[in-house]
């Protein structure tokens, strides 16, 4: 019974992770679509690797804290089991925020880009297979509500 218990918690902390959104320049959410954006065209003057960093969601921290919690009441009996549940809650809630922050980690670019104004500008997204940007390239810079994305 308390192995299918596991089971059943790593499955909903799986499931969970396959909700994450992208940033990159190709992907709109929900709320973006039929907005007028402001369109801007410019050329690469550099681009840069950077790491986005993972989602800290209270829902790692949860799951993890389940797990552990299930793991830990598996050892021993009585008052032993349920100090075991405790430290397995906790340890197990620190390593799912982890497991999660690591798991939602993605590779972005900073590029830098010279509008037709004259203004230098730098923009962070989510790297894409379909974003193959090379310095020199001439790009559009959609601007929506704070948000301004990189595209072809």
């Amino acid at each position: 019974m308390r192995y299918s218990k596991l089971v059943l918690a790593a499955g909903v902390c799986m499931a969970l992770s396959g909700c994450m959104s992208t940033l990159s320049g190709d992907s709109y959410s929900r709320d973006e679509a039929r907005r007028v954006q402001t369109v801007e065209y410019g050329q690469i003057v550099a681009l840069r690797p950077v790491v986005l960093e993972g989602t800290k969601t209270p829902i790692g921290t949860i799951a993890g804290a389940a797990i552990g919690g299930i793991a830990g009441s598996a050892v021993g009996q009585g008052k032993g089991s349920d100090i075991a549940a405790v430290v397995g809650a906790v340890a197990g809630g620190i390593a799912g925020s982890s497991v999660e922050e690591a798991a939602t980690r993605s590779q972005g670019v900073e590029i830098t880009v010279k509008t037709q104004r004259g203004d230098t500008i730098a923009i962070v997204q989510q790297t894409s297979p379909q974003d193959d940007f090379k310095v020199g390239d001439s790009v559009r810079l959609l601007s929506s509500g704070g948000t301004t994305r990189v595209s072809r």
